[in-house]
């Protein structure tokens, strides 16, 4: 007698194949520019690899005979299967096609890829074909706002799941619903995410970049992801090229649905707390950066724009370079590190801890305090006007409790895989790992690459940015032996 598959996995395979299907869907720009400049063997890895991914994808479609509902346990756990599967087919253009000598290069590539991070293997991307750059900005451009909220958009049969999908892929505190239904919302953030990469790209094109570039690297931009087409990242690029990428990093790592109001009433930046708190970071960011860097730099408008692109590409964790910051003095280095965990916003592309905990998480501390000072005393933490609940204080406590903790077993483990790096390249790996970030100090600073690293740094590393790019809870989930057991 055949056992009957149980609802909620039946509930996962649909959901986890049409993701991994929507993967294969965003290989076809790829393929098309392999088509343009001629790069056959290429083209045909990737044709390869979207039809493996569509043949799944139809399989799941088969299963989804009615809408899929879900609950918040099995939201997280669809999160991160589809999150670990997408990765893992989006290898599959680089395997077929051989781009790799090693197939952990190419599981390491694509892990960040689709986490926004901008760590990779290659010492010169440029030494990939027009086919596969493109491939590898579009897994950090599909990445960047959620491959889960982009099949809540186009695909239908996700149905009320969506939300429960939604609030487990999301950055925020909540799925930020601009309208009764999530699906529209989610249209509506991604219409506005496809206008920014094609105004960032028209502004790129105006300068020194070739129209493949400005659109590889407006790919990349957007979703904070930091993968370019040069061994020098941006710093080959002229001045004005820089300003406009500086300009759509802080734009990346607001928050989108706050953009969106915007659009019909300006002053909805000026009257979020959040924005003027991220506001805020960012340019004590970067005068601490001009001020510890300025003796390394050479110009005045250089020094700015450097420690400007630098302090933004840290705090955002975009991961582009235009100097190499591995080389500036110890205290600028550890307050670098200290950048990599704040983030952008809730609701943007940008990695890390977010804005909005890291106040929740000092008004919390501010209260405790003044509890001790005033044991009488009876107070209400407030975020953007609005009162906290316990049950959010207690999630951005907990959140930044397991993130240290990742944190510091990820920098044990890459010690003793990597003996021979110092403290500050294993911290700062993970750290930029985990806040989805790319380029560390050290040995594995924005001039050097991960290619050397073992196959267990490579994996250590790759989960890492998973977890950070799933916000943590979605793997902690999937790692509980209770859910399992259900």
């Amino acid at each position: 007698m055949i056992k009957q598959a149980s609802p909620t996995r039946t509930r996962l395979v649909v959901v986890v194949t049409a993701v991994v299907a929507a993967g294969g869907a965003a290989m076809v720009p790829a393929i098309i520019a392999g088509v343009i400049y001629g790069e056959w063997s290429d083209t045909l890895a990737l044709v390869a690899g979207a039809a493996i991914a569509g043949a799944i994808g139809l399989l799941g479609r088969s299963l989804a005979r009615t809408q899929v509902g879900f609950t918040s346990r099995e939201g997280f756990a669809a999160v991160a299967l589809s999150w670990i599967l997408l990765i893992l087919f989006g290898t599959l253009p680089y395997l077929i096609a051989g781009t790799f000598e090693r197939p952990i290069d190419a599981l390491f590539e694509t892990s960040a890829g689709f986490t926004t991070t901008g760590a990779t293997v290659l010492a010169d991307p440029g030494s990939l074909s027009h086919a596969m750059l493109l491939w590898r900005a579009t897994t950090q451009w599909v990445g960047g706002m959620g491959i889960i909220v982009l099949s809540v958009a186009v695909l239908p049969m996700l149905g009320a799941g969506g939300v429960e999908l939604a609030r487990a892929e999301a950055p925020g505190p909540e799925p930020d619903r601009m309208t009764p239904r999530f699906r529209d919302t989610a249209e509506r953030l991604w219409w506005l995410y496809v206008g920014l990469t094609l105004i960032e790209m028209v502004l790129l094109t105006i300068g020194d970049m070739s129209l493949f570039q400005a659109i590889a690297h407006s790919l990349t931009t957007m979703p904070t992801g930091g993968f370019g087409t040069e061994a020098t990242s941006i710093g080959g690029f002229s001045a004005y090229t820089q300003w406009v990428v500086i300009a759509f990093m802080v734009i990346a790592g607001a928050s989108f649905a706050l953009h969106f109001r915007a659009l019909t009433r300006p002053r909805m930046y000026l009257e979020s707390r959040e924005f003027i708190a991220y506001i805020s970071i960012l340019a004590t960011a970067i005068l601490i950066v001009a001020l510890g860097s300025w003796s390394f730099g050479s110009g005045v408008e250089s020094r700015i724009r450097d420690a400007a692109f630098t302090g933004v590409t840290m705090v955002t964790g975009t991961g582009y370079a235009t100097v190499n910051w591995a080389a500036w003095g110890p205290g600028l280095l550890i307050a670098l590190v200290v950048f990599m965990f704040f983030g952008g916003m809730a609701g943007s592309t940008a990695g890390a801890m977010k804005t909005y905990r890291l106040g929740i998480l000092f008004k919390t501390i501010g209260s405790s305090i003044k509890r001790i000072i005033y044991p009488r005393l009876v107070s209400v933490q407030r975020f953007e006007g609005k009162a906290v609940e316990p049950r959010l204080v207690h999630g951005v406590v907990a959140f930044f409790v397991l993130y240290v903790g990742f944190f510091v077993v990820g920098a044990v483990l890459l010690g003793f895989f990597e003996p021979g790096f110092d403290l500050t390249t294993v911290g700062s790996a993970a750290a930029s790992a985990i806040g989805n970030i790319g380029p560390a100090l050290g040995d594995l600073g924005p001039t050097q690459n991960y290619a050397g690293l073992g196959i267990d740094s490579k994996i250590l590393l790759s989960f890492l940015m998973v977890v950070g790019r799933l916000e943590i809870y979605p793997i902690v989930i999937l790692l509980t032996h209770r859910w399992w057991r259900r």
